[in-house]
Order: C-alpha cells, then sequence, then structure tokens
C-alpha cells in the first residue's frame, strides 16, 4: 500500500484538543479530499497531522513557531494555518525558512510569500474600505473609532483612515484599547465627546464586547459597524452584546455554491460561515494534492499554484477561488459580506 499523504494542520488558538472549539478545519478537509478521491483523482490516503500553539494575542509568538517546526520535523507536504493574523506573519517567514507550502486562512494581507498562501478570513486591508463605504452610504461624516492596540487593530485603522480621506469622513476621534480589554467607559465617553454620527470598532474581537457595553450604556444613538470581529457572534452570548452592530462577515444569502453545500450536509443557515469557509479550505487543499505534478513540497506549491476559478461558497455569488505564479490570496471578486446582528441572527444589510 501507497504510503500516506501528510498534511499538517497547525492551531494557534489552543495549546491541546479543545472539543469545545471549532477551529480545526479537519472534518472538511477529509471531506473536500474524499470526494477527490471518489473521483480518482487522487489515488492514495491523505493523513492529517495536527499541531497546536496558543499564539497572539492571549499566547505567544513561540508557541507558533513551535508548533510550525514540530510539523515541519514530521515529513508534512503542506501546512493549513494559522488562523489569526498575527500569528499568520509569524508563520509566513517559517513557510519560506521550511519551503512548506502553507496555507493560513487569517486576515492579513501580508500573510503572503513564496510559500505562504492565504484563504482571506477577512481582511486587515479590505474590511475597512468596506466599512468606510458602508459608513459613508449612511450618511456618516464623522466616525469614531476604537481599536486594539495590536497590528491587526493598526493595520485596519490605517486603511480606514485612507479610505475616509478619499470618501470626505473625519476621523473625529480613535481611541486604543488593550486586545484583552474587559472595560471600556473611558475610552468610549472621550470618544463620544468627538460628537461622532458613526461609530467603529476595529480588532480581533475579544475586546469588542467591552466596547460595545459601554456605548450601550450610553444615550449616543447611531450606526456603528465592526470589522470581522463580529463574526464571534456565533459563539456564546456575543451576539447578544453587540445586537444591533453592522459588521463585516464573509458569505451572502444569494451564493448558489453555499446554498448547495447546506442542502448537501443538512445544515441550517445559522451554520453558513463555517460551511462556506470550511469548503473553501478543503477544496483548495484537495485541489492541491490533486494537481501536484509531483507529491513533494515543491510540488505541493505548484499544485496550489494551478488550482484556478473555482467557485466559492463564501463571498456574493460569483466570488471565485484560486491561485497564480504570483498570486497568493485566493478569493477574488466580492467576497467580504456587510450582515447585522439582530436578536440574535445574522441579517444581510441592505
Amino acid at each position: 500500500m501507497a504510503q500516506p499523504i501528510r498534511i499538517g494542520i497547525l492551531n494557534d488558538m489552543a495549546n491541546a484538543p479543545d472539543p469545545g472549539r471549532d477551529g480545526d478545519p479537519g472534518l472538511w478537509l477529509q471531506r473536500a479530499v474524499g470526494d477527490l478521491a471518489v473521483a480518482d483523482r487522487i489515488d492514495r490516503p491523505v493523513e492529517f497531522v495536527r499541531g497546536w500553539g496558543l499564539g497572539l494575542p492571549g499566547g505567544t509568538a513561540a508557541a507558533v513557531e513551535r508548533a510550525y517546526a514540530d510539523l515541519a520535523a514530521q515529513d508534512v507536504l503542506m501546512i493549513v494555518g494559522p488562523a489569526i493574523g498575527d500569528n499568520a506573519l509569524v508563520a509566513t517567514p517559517l513557510a519560506d525558512r521550511h519551503r512548506i507550502a502553507t496555507l493560513n486562512w487569517a486576515g492579513a494581507e501580508r500573510g503572503r510569500s513564496d510559500w505562504m498562501f492565504h484563504l482571506q478570513v477577512g481582511s486587515h486591508e479590505d474590511e475597512s474600505l468596506v466599512i468606510a463605504r458602508h459608513l459613508h452610504a449612511l450618511g456618516c461624516r464623522r466616525l469614531a473609532v476604537a481599536y486594539d492596540r495590536s497590528q491587526i487593530g493598526t493595520r485596519h485603522l490605517r486603511y480606514l483612515e485612507d479610505e475616509a480621506r478619499i470618501l470626505g469622513l473625519r476621523i473625529a476621534g480613535t481611541a486604543g484599547i488593550s486586545p484583552l480589554a474587559e472595560t471600556a467607559e473611558s475610552e468610549v465617553a472621550e470618544l463620544l465627546e468627538t460628537r461622532p454620527d458613526g461609530f467603529v470598532y476595529l480588532g480581533l474581537g475579544l475586546s469588542a464586547p467591552a466596547v460595545a457595553r459601554a456605548l450601550g450604556g450610553s444615550k449616543w444613538q447611531g450606526p456603528r459597524i465592526m470589522n470581522t470581529a463580529g463574526l464571534r457572534g456565533y459563539h456564546g452570548d456575543f451576539a447578544a452584546v453587540v445586537d444591533g452592530w453592522h459588521y463585516v462577515d464573509m458569505f451572502s444569502d444569494d451564493n448558489r455554491t453555499l446554498t448547495a453545500l447546506l442542502a448537501r450536509h443538512g445544515l441550517d443557515r445559522r451554520q453558513s460561515l463555517a460551511a462556506g469557509k470550511g469548503h473553501d479550505l478543503g477544496r483548495l487543499v484537495a485541489e492541491a494534492i490533486a494537481r501536484a505534478p509531483e507529491l513533494t513540497r515543491v510540488g505541493l506549491r505548484h499544485g496550489l499554484e494551478q488550482v484556478k476559478w473555482l467557485p466559492a461558497a463564501e463571498g456574493f455569488e460569483g466570488t471565485l477561488l484560486g491561485f497564480g505564479i504570483h498570486d497568493r490570496g485566493a478569493l477574488h471578486g466580492r467576497y467580504l459580506v456587510v450582515r447585522q446582528w439582530l436578536d440574535g441572527e445574522t441579517v444581510q444589510a441592505g
């Protein structure tokens, strides 16, 4: 029997298996590989090797580095992960050093290189443009911005400021907060003194409830929006805390690939984000294996480069998946969707 193709999965959200989280994309990878095996496009077993290292902001960059090195030592041909932007930046030079095709599913556009590929689950660069244009369309002209003091938060802020300048929006006030902040009353009060007509939160999302509670406790009324930090509304009581907030999501109600995917696996609409993200990630990995000219680390890199023009389950209808010789961003088209949390449900804006 042929030796299995070994694919690493780097989980940067825990130091060990955590059944209470859905950060492991293994099931979707297995499904996608299974589909191509049935179609006789993958002709040997695929083994998924897992590594854990709790990365930033709650953990350390060193944990991600150790997890990556451990997977590299286990002869994997490709690594899937990390999932958080700060950790994707940590892993990018590691991918080049070890010469392993790596596919992160984070929001950091800078998490791309010769060996680091990127399935955008949000974007530090693109989301802020979508936010600025959405608020401009609502008639906002003065924005208050609370942002994480982190690479994620400051990167978002930079691009928001650039787009606001182009659109004629004024950033009336900004307040940096700890990515782990549990209270934000003083920062929000200071921002409201600038008399904004639109309020923005930018960051990973662990500090978003503190900002939302502080804003909700004020008398201020107006549009409020956050980046893909709002995806945390799919878990726990986050959606209730940020009720009424718009945010940037990854799925659209009109995406036919997503609709067919949900029907195939008997999933409801609330599972759209996890299903769309998992499907697209799995499809990229499986297609890379099937298209690889040889089963080596270089071969898997070439296999990823040959994935083109596949319909994505994420984004609006017409969003496509694929890479190229110098193209490391998987999603092409309108892959970011503004939605809103209302009474615990996500509703597409507009």
